[in-house]
């Protein structure tokens, strides 16, 4: 076999041979956070009908979770360059049942804040669990196929938003307007999340997994001459990388959060009652699932940034489709949005931390710490469409999706 077949025959492999239990492990990860984000994306408008909040102030329930993620990335990733991958995921796993335990323990206060301080407990879990799965997914294999590999970890991410709505349905259907019963419902789902992400800590500490080292420059940096002594400021495809991902995390959120009031405002044609929304919202993560399944074997024989540019630009032009109030045809367009934004997140992600060496965990800190775009923009969005409707608030997350085209187009090449 010659060099060049021995070497595309790599790049085809997925998982490095040796890391395929480590790799599913880490991938199991991925469907634990998408199960909490799936849930919190149903609960905007529970709060809204059981404790009469606007659309605006239901959106803190995002902003709780994603600053979050910005003020415990940059410590998580500290936490793991001095002690690994490893016990990073372990206390990430820790936070994330604790956070749930305690908003099982408080919902008899029926107090929303009370609420969001449990959910910010859990959010600094998910946002450990995601400063250290992201990077180290990508490390489990060749370089060649990094964007693929993420995609497809991804994929167990988008079918656990699936199973989100699904749950809310159960918190929907046995929801009561009785004092001190209002939010009891959710008391049985958190104490079961918390039980089986408890569960997965413990498996990870008995279980051995390889502490991948990034100090040492691969070959094709150093064939393209490009300098790790660079700090991650100069180092410009992380730099639009980070401006990128606030700007998908922003958009969506904004899509997700609103998904529901979409599909049952009174405004919109066909509209529907509120306790068929979380089905709604699980056909939309159903067709983000398939979209990066589907992304992650595109990814075999199309470019990243092709394929990233193109599902930007199906996002842009879908977006003033919802906004227009097309009745069924604005409710298919929003359905496309999920499905082209599905490979964004990871491929962003995936681009943005390449060639970067040592730095790939700081860089990957700050990378998750721009997740914070999701909670600056829902109550953004929220107060327009409280304004005027929800189908108006659907043009706000366009500017967002242009920027993610031209981050494809130009700004995630590495330059020397």
């Amino acid at each position: 076999m010659t060099n060049d077949s021995a070497s595309a025959e790599k790049s085809q492999k997925l998982v490095t041979q040796g890391f395929l239990i480590p790799f599913i492990l880490i991938t199991s990860l991925f469907f634990l956070w998408g199960v909490a984000h799936g849930m919190l994306d149903t609960l905007n408008k529970h709060f809204q009908d059981m404790l009469h909040m606007s659309k605006a102030q239901s959106g803190m329930i995002q902003f709780s979770v994603y600053m979050a993620y910005f003020g415990m990335a940059l410590p998580a990733g500290y936490f793991m360059k001095r002690f690994g991958y490893k016990r990073g995921i372990i206390l990430g796993l820790s936070l994330f049942a604790c956070g749930a335990f305690l908003i099982a323990a408080t919902t008899s206060f029926e107090s929303f804040w009370i609420f969001l301080i449990c959910l910010f407990v859990m959010g600094c879990g998910l946002a450990t669990l995601e400063t250290a799965a992201n990077p180290y997914t990508t490390k489990l294999g060749p370089k060649e196929s990094a964007e693929r590999r993420i995609n497809f970890s991804q994929s167990f991410n988008g079918l656990a938003w699936v199973v989100g709505p699904l749950i809310g349905l159960f918190i929907y259907g046995r929801s009561s307007g009785v004092a001190g019963e209002k939010l009891s419902s959710m008391i049985l789902p958190y104490s079961v999340i918390g039980g089986i992400v408890l569960l997965v800590a413990i498996l990870f500490i008995l279980t051995k997994l390889p502490e991948i080292k990034e100090e040492e420059i691969d070959d094709h940096a150093s064939a393209e001459g490009i300098s790790m002594g660079k700090p991650l400021i100069k180092q410009r495809h992380f730099v639009l990388g980070v401006v990128a991902q606030f700007c998908y995390v922003a958009a969506q959120t904004g899509v997700f959060s609103y998904l529901i009031n979409f599909v049952t405002d009174v405004n919109q044609t066909p509209h529907f009652d509120v306790a068929s929304g979380p089905y709604f919202l699980s056909i939309g993560f159903a067709l983000f699932m398939i979209g990066r399944m589907s992304g992650s074997f595109l990814m075999r024989y199309f470019k990243p940034t092709r394929l990233l540019a193109l599902y930007a630009l199906m996002c842009c032009l879908l977006l003033p489709a919802v906004s227009i109030g097309a009745g069924w045809i604005s409710l298919i367009a929003l359905y496309g949005v999920f499905f082209f934004m599905s490979i964004m997140f990871p491929t962003i992600f995936a681009l943005g931390i390449r060639d970067l060496g040592p730095k790939t965990k700081k860089a990957s800190s700050f990378l998750v710490m721009s997740i914070v775009g999701g909670a600056l923009f829902p109550p953004i969005m929220g107060l327009i469409a409280d304004k005027y409707n929800m189908s108006v608030g659907f043009f706000a997350p366009i500017p967002f999706f242009a920027f993610i085209l031209y981050y494809a187009l130009k700004g995630s090449s590495v330059k020397n």
